[in-house]
């Protein structure tokens, strides 16, 4: 009775695992036929291409497409007035309107002073002949507030004035902003400690004297609308770029642009017998690369590899016809064998160089000088590809490929007794291959790691860098758990080294393993040193929570960097389910009722998937175990690894990854020869008095 909701169960999930295997299989097989149906239109439309009798005015019957980069001078012509249009004027300030109303108001403040001393003239004359005499229009009862004020304060009052119009004057006022800035000097007294009559006064004084001093730069605008208009690329109309739409008005730009391609003024139609025989020679050819799939690396299939294939096929196809033009000997077919060589698989690079020779040659008509000159130099640069350390190294390789393009070339051309000039052209043009494809392959290659999220050897390496931001960052906030990973990478490489797994994999993955550390280092005691230990002040769940908590605390890290998913599943499953045993005891000691559960003291899983992470996790106990040991010794040392494995195992921690027994014997002596190594015993040094030993001599 209780085996039926199991094997539904069981049935359920057959089931749904059938469902995602028969999608992808239709999903593949779309992608095939599209694949297919791409290499057809780009085949037929050179073996035959169309062409049209058309003039302005006429409404074009197709689609007509550029058979060859084409410069469009009228949309030049309108992005250079649009990029002039874009610059913004560039202002001047002028001084002298400053200046004239600073004087114009040094005025008023100096008959100010005048009437003032006049002790012959009534307050009321005194108002009257400051209004007359005044440049500045002002209320009467503004000019009894500025008759009335004592020397000392109308001193004080007029340098507040040239105060704030250097503070608004500095910047400068456009003509349109001229209103905005006397609503904002009112703003400005409100802010300032006066009485309401001064505030008025200042208003009144600034607002009726303020003018523009901002004012366009026409000479500094034009040079800089001139800089922006010579940056304008032409507009280049690439090859099989749509040039009219079909329905569209034909006028005299897309006509120009119609003569320019160098189609012929007729209409031509497809021959069935061609299309037919371009079908079945398309399915041959694949056939070719998909059955080599199929049999001996079946991986692509299932991941996203086989898009990246078909992707990187077409376009470098596309890219070898655009080229074709200025020389075949430039066309990058290399960058295909070193792109599949690097990101899927050598092998299959091999058979997708003999695809693209053989499909170049046959829509192009290439000569046999370039057919072995692509077989050979492509052939090279998968070779190469094998043994890279650095980005920089494709560059070296691309150098090798164009080494060997032009030594190709100067062979054939000894064989066939072409002239000594030609031949010095065609290997120029060779070796300038080699470059091209090695610059597309590093240029791209970031495309494909970072959009398909495939991880190369050469992005892995990368991350070994100390100079990362995360290594560095663990270097300086939390040295002792950038130690220890140090020390945990060189164990997993070891053992990933002996049992087969992926070393690079395994050693980056143990770099990253502990950045969640970087949230809390000093609540881990590799970090303590000369430090208390918080975890003494700390109820044991809370700090269980603080130490499980830096696997979370990794992995929103590496998704924060951008970490590949490969290592950001190392941090998640580096510690798997395994119990915080020092807290759980701890714990157990001080709860005498014996309710706390081993459960509430594990991390959260989940337990290593791969060989890479099961080793990282296995180094990770190793290195802290071994550091415990007082006095290290190599029986002592070996017998803790063992020990510490052996934990692992009984804990199910492995359960999950394909490790066998074998593998873990392996694995513990790898970790034994690095691990004595490190913990090799030194000599004792007597001491010695320095003073005494100097003073003797």
């Amino acid at each position: 009775m209780e085996t039926k909701p199991k094997n539904s169960k069981d049935k359920k999930t057959k089931k749904i695992s059938q469902n995602i295997k028969l999608n992808k299989n239709y999903l593949n097989g779309l992608l095939l036929l599209c694949f297919t149906a791409i290499l057809f239109f780009i085949t037929i439309q050179k073996v035959e291409t169309k062409r049209i009798n058309v003039r302005v005015g006429d409404t074009a019957p197709l689609e007509i497409r550029a058979t060859k980069d084409i410069v469009d001078k009228n949309a030049t012509e309108r992005l250079k007035r649009e990029a002039a249009n874009r610059v913004e004027p560039k202002y001047r300030l002028s001084p002298s309107v400053q200046m004239n109303m600073k004087n114009t108001i040094k005025e008023f403040f100096d008959k100010v002073r005048e009437l003032q001393s006049d002790e012959t003239l009534s307050l009321s004359k005194k108002a009257e002949a400051l209004g007359e005499d005044s440049r500045i229009l002002l209320s009467k009862s503004e000019y009894y507030t500025a008759l009335r004020l004592k020397p000392d304060e109308l001193d004080t009052f007029e340098n507040g004035i040239n105060d704030l119009i250097n503070q608004i004057m500095g910047v400068g006022i456009k003509e349109e902003d001229l209103e905005y800035e006397k609503e904002n000097i009112e703003k400005i007294f409100e802010t300032i400690d006066l009485s309401e009559n001064k505030k008025e006064l200042g208003i009144s004084l600034i607002t009726n004297t303020i003018q523009p001093n901002k004012f366009i730069d026409e000479e500094t605008t034009q040079r800089k609308r001139d800089e922006e208009v010579s940056k304008v690329e032409p507009v280049v109309i690439k090859e099989h770029q749509v040039i009219v739409r079909k329905g569209d008005t034909i006028d005299y730009n897309s006509l120009a642009l119609i003569k320019e391609s160098g189609l012929l003024k007729e209409k031509e139609g497809y021959d069935k017998r061609i299309v037919i025989g371009i079908i079945i020679l398309i399915v041959l050819l694949q056939i070719i690369i998909f059955g080599y799939i199929y049999l001996f690396n079946r991986d692509i299939i299932d991941g996203n590899k086989l898009l990246i294939l078909t992707i990187i096929i077409v376009s470098i196809i596309l890219i070898s016809e655009g080229v074709y033009n200025i020389s075949p000997y430039i066309m990058p077919v290399s960058a295909a064998t070193l792109l599949i060589a690097i990101l899927i698989d050598i092998r299959l690079s091999l058979i997708v160089n003999m695809f693209m020779c053989f499909i170049l040659t046959f829509i192009l008509k290439l000569d046999d000088t370039i057919i072995a000159m692509y077989l050979i130099s492509g052939s090279i640069g998968a070779f190469m590809v094998t043994r890279q350390q650095q980005r920089y190294n494709i560059l070296i390789d691309g150098i090798i490929i164009g080494i060997s393009n032009l030594f190709t070339v100067i062979s054939f051309g000894l064989i066939k007794k072409f002239e000594l000039m030609d031949i010095m052209v065609k290997g120029g043009y060779g070796f300038i291959n080699g470059v091209f494809c090695a610059v597309l392959t590093i240029g791209t290659l970031p495309i494909w790691e970072n959009i398909f999220e495939i991880v190369t050897p050469l992005k892995l390496l990368e991350l070994s860098n100390p100079n990362q931001p995360l290594l560095k960052r663990l270097l300086l906030e939390a040295p002792g758990t950038y130690h220890h990973s140090i020390v945990v990478g060189n164990l997993s490489e070891r053992a990933a080294e002996a049992i087969g797994a992926d070393p690079l994999i395994a050693r980056v993955g143990a770099y990253y393993h502990d950045i969640g550390k970087l949230s809390r280092p000093y609540f881990f005691k590799e970090n303590q040193l000369g430090m208390d230990n918080p975890h003494d002040k700390l109820q044991p769940n809370m700090s269980t929570l603080i130490i499980t908590n830096h696997v979370k605390d990794g992995i929103n890290l590496g998704e924060k960097y951008k970490l590949p998913k490969e290592i950001i599943d190392i941090i998640a499953q580096h510690h798997g389910d395994t119990a915080v045993m020092y807290f759980y005891h701890k714990a157990k000691k001080q709860d005498e009722t014996n309710e706390v559960k081993i459960e509430d003291y594990r991390y959260k899983g989940p337990k290593p998937q791969t060989k890479e992470a099961a080793l990282v996790m296995l180094a990770d106990s190793t290195e802290a175990a071994v550091r415990s040991i007082k006095d290290p010794t190599k029986k002592s040392i070996e017998e803790m690894i063992r020990n510490v494995i052996k934990g692992k195992l009984e804990d199910n921690q492995l359960e999950e990854c394909d490790l066998t027994l074998k593998d873990l014997n392996t694995i513990a002596n790898a970790f034994s020869s690095i691990v004595t190594g490190i913990f090799h015993e030194r000599i004792e040094y007597p001491d010695l008095d320095l003073s005494k030993e100097k003073g003797e001599l």
